[in-house]
């Protein structure tokens, strides 16, 4: 492609090994609709293959462990039973024409004793002040235990598994989430990585977890099945960079040359220095998510032409979050510029089919 033939939304791509028929990425989106032991439900499968027209569906984050959980009612991928729930999805998206990665998660200090069992973990004992959401309701959040060496290196092999147990469960990929203030995005930042050891202090050594993490990930299942999510400047769940533009020069040339599947980058501004750096250095699919206003009201265009500035800016895909969650046949709508359902985001974490797999879809596309 050359740099004036800006794609459109609609254009098929390559993925690794996938033929994607549009650019569209459906974003990973916790639902917190999983059983109580972590295993996804049939319910989680027809929402999935409602939305197998996007060109790639990522889905909900899954630990890959006990101590990573999160939230009340998030998937695991660490158990026959996950690796059983997860297959009933992909076989459901794949016999309904989609392709689609998991998102492997750890929560790191992101998480509360009621929801895992355990003391959460980080790379500092550096507490988050937001509460945690329990099957008892929202809790403060507790000090977090400091992960050893040793634990770290575990943790790197927890992620391989998982990767794998996901190939096993019949996903396309995985995605490495390094982003919202979750474990590894713990240890890129300076203000809840505060060790003196290897894993802290210097850019290069903060970045050190999540390379691991995806090399460990790539060796376990190949390079081209696998994604990495990140988030240049994103406060989420207390994260403070000073020093974004360094940070994600480092870790994307770090990553680069390594055949992996896509950089995902959440809320990409294409106005931005840190975006301009990471598109320049970055050697492979670059999938951008636009700024729609976190709080505000879908746009009318269902963030079509944010999307279609992104892919002018140099991302190669576009992943949207909302709009697929409100809108199952999103493709069809963009395409055709037909009205957007907005979200109702009172339904958002947990529940059953209300506000999950009932939302409508257009006579003309049915």
């Amino acid at each position: 492609m050359t740099k004036n033939a800006v794609p459109s939304l609609f254009d098929a791509a390559v993925l690794g090994a996938l033929e994607l028929p549009n650019r569209l990425v459906m974003a990973p989106m916790t639902r917190n609709r999983a059983a109580e032991d972590g295993s996804p439900t049939e319910l989680m499968a027809t929402y999935y293959a409602q939305r197998a027209d996007a060109g790639l569906i990522i889905a909900e984050a899954a630990s890959p462990n006990q101590v990573g959980i999160t939230f009340a009612g998030i998937p695991g991928i660490y158990t026959d039973a996950h690796i059983a729930g997860w297959r009933g999805i992909t076989e459901a998206i794949h016999a309904a024409g989609g392709r689609t990665f998991l998102q492997v998660q750890h929560g790191g200090r992101v998480g509360h004793p009621d929801n895992s069992g355990a003391t959460p973990v980080a790379p500092s004992p550096v507490r988050l002040s937001t509460p945690i959401r329990t099957a008892a309701g929202s809790k403060d959040a507790v000090i977090p235990r400091e992960l050893s060496i040793d634990d770290i290196h575990g943790t790197v092999q927890d992620f391989a598994q998982a990767a794998r147990n996901a190939i096993a469960a019949g996903f396309d990929g995985v995605e490495v989430h390094s982003a919202n203030g979750m474990l590894l995005h713990q240890f890129l930042s300076d203000n809840t990585n505060q060790r003196t050891d290897e894993y802290g202090g210097t850019v290069d050594n903060r970045i050190r977890f999540t390379v691991e993490v995806v090399e460990a990930v790539a060796a376990a299942i190949g390079p081209e099945r696998v994604g990495v999510r990140v988030a240049p400047g994103v406060g989420a769940n207390d994260i403070v960079e000073s020093d974004t533009e360094e940070l994600y020069t480092a870790l994307v040339a770090a990553l680069g040359g390594r055949g992996l599947a896509y950089l995902h980058v959440v809320f990409a501004d294409p106005r931005t220095p840190v975006f301009e750096r990471i598109r320049t250095g970055w050697d492979g699919v670059l999938i951008a998510n636009p700024v729609l206003g976190w709080g505000s009201p879908l746009p009318a265009d269902g963030g079509r032409s944010a999307a279609e500035e992104l892919l002018a800016a140099g991302a190669d895909l576009v992943s949207l979050g909302r709009s697929f969650l409100a809108n199952p046949d999103l493709v069809a709508r963009l395409r055709d510029g037909a009205p957007i359902n907005q979200f109702r985001e009172d339904y958002f974490y947990g529940g059953d089919a209300t506000g999950y797999t009932d939302y409508p879809v257009l006579e003309s596309v049915a």
